[in-house]
């Protein structure tokens, strides 16, 4: 489970869920349970009314008009960037990057660092990666003659240390690693493995998608290269994330993209690249989701991120301890230190038919792989159904979970 540092202060999460509407519906008759939130989460109307805003009195592009609109554009863009530097403790808002998400991050990251990597070079990862932490790498080993390395883990879902540390060398040349698994919950030792791949001088990425809602993220106490997340993880619109990288590493990458606003200088012999970030920001951006973003971590602040841990923790033991009681059940993914997921499979029940059966209770869960076929293939299962957590959902969600896998059971016999 998290560890948090979380004062007895009240936490009124009926509250909360008054701020999302779209959790005050029914589903077939059913009121509506979600517990997708690994996937995506819903979110608050502090964020949609900033979408609106928006769009109903500042919509215009930015960077390049000196009329009113464009001003006011720009300048709600630019503090969303001031408020991703200090909800990650960047030292610098040149160090935030805006991106599609952390896919799009992880590939800037990747195609940014190619020059550095030649044939023979180790990248490392671990087997517990989303397939956007294994692709990008794998197309770079393609392009370059690298060797991509995988650190294995245990039936816990927990990584193997010493299996790690021994595959680190001086083949190798980069790493990149998930702070929290998708499919299993785990959270990883991620500062010990920073520090252990620093005193080889490896630079570390590392996949931040599924932490950056449940855990305080402090990049300059993490000592990372860089570090990449995704905003409708976070309670924010869809087509939105940010890449964290230090300004030395950022400064000597070439971009990723081009085309306008990332160029300071253009004619037919030569082009003149604009200064961090803005070199790798190619083109209009996401305006609108990056100001959602924005809104949705001053909303998350006013919460606040240990209370929500907290919670959140208090949701998945009591996940954990009501499953006991299920003799069909089986858990995927039992670290100690772990999120707000809960993966599992049910004897003689496939997955998809566990995910379809739920909607038809009112409870939204996700199955399949979750992107994370390797995972899949070391547990020995197809998918898995998994209920993930949020700041959101309460302890009788949890328990009408377990009642409708109870149903479930009995309905397949």
């Amino acid at each position: 489970m998290i560890e948090t540092n979380s004062n007895s202060m009240t936490y009124d999460v009926e509250k909360i869920r008054s701020d999302f509407p779209v959790l005050n519906q029914q589903v077939h008759g059913k009121p509506l349970v979600y517990l997708d939130n690994a996937a995506t989460s819903q979110k608050p109307q502090a964020v949609i009314d900033s979408l609106v805003n928006y769009y109903a009195n500042d919509n215009a592009n930015i960077h390049r008009g000196v009329h009113t609109l464009s001003e006011r554009a720009t300048l709600a863009y630019e503090n969303a960037r001031k408020t991703v530097q200090v909800f990650l403790n960047a030292s610098s808002e040149k160090e935030i990057v805006f991106t599609r998400g952390a896919t799009e991050a992880i590939n800037l990251v990747a195609n940014g660092v190619a020059e550095y990597i030649s044939a023979g070079d180790e990248i490392l990862i671990t087997a517990m990666e989303h397939h956007s932490n294994i692709v990008p790498w794998q197309m770079l080993c393609e392009k370059t003659g690298a060797i991509l390395k995988v650190a294995p883990i245990n039936e816990d879902g927990e990584l193997l240390l010493e299996e790690f540390e021994a595959l680190i060398s001086k083949k190798t040349k980069f790493a990149a690693l998930s702070h929290m698994s998708n499919a299993l919950g785990t959270i990883n030792p991620i500062k010990s493995l920073i520090n252990l791949l620093h005193l080889s001088g490896v630079p570390v990425l590392i996949d931040g998608a599924q932490a950056i809602p449940h855990i305080p993220v402090d990049v300059q106490a993490l000592g990372c290269e860089f570090y990449v997340f995704s905003g409708h993880k976070l309670y924010a619109p869809t087509g939105i994330g940010a890449l964290y990288g230090q300004l030395d590493q950022l400064e000597k990458m070439v971009p990723y993209q081009g085309g306008g606003d990332m160029i300071s200088m253009v004619t037919f012999d030569k082009t003149v690249y604009s200064k961090v970030p803005y070199k790798f920001e190619a083109g209009t951006p996401n305006i609108a989701g990056t100001i959602g973003l924005g809104a949705a971590i001053d909303y998350i602040s006013q919460v606040g991120i240990d209370a929500i841990a907290a919670h959140e923790n208090s949701l998945l033991e009591h996940a954990v301890e009501q499953s006991k009681n299920i003799k069909k059940l089986r858990i995927i993914g039992t670290a100690k230190n772990k999120g707000a997921i809960l993966s599992f499979v049910l004897d003689g029940i496939h997955p998809h038919d566990i995910g379809t059966m739920m909607d038809h209770q009112g409870i939204a869960v996700r199955a399949g792989h979750h992107c994370a076929m390797p995972v899949m293939d070391f547990f020995g299962v197809p998918a898995t159904a998994r209920a993930s957590f949020a700041m959101y959902n309460t302890h009788e969600e949890v328990d009408a979970l377990m009642a409708g896998i109870e149903n479930l059971i009995e309905m397949f016999g």
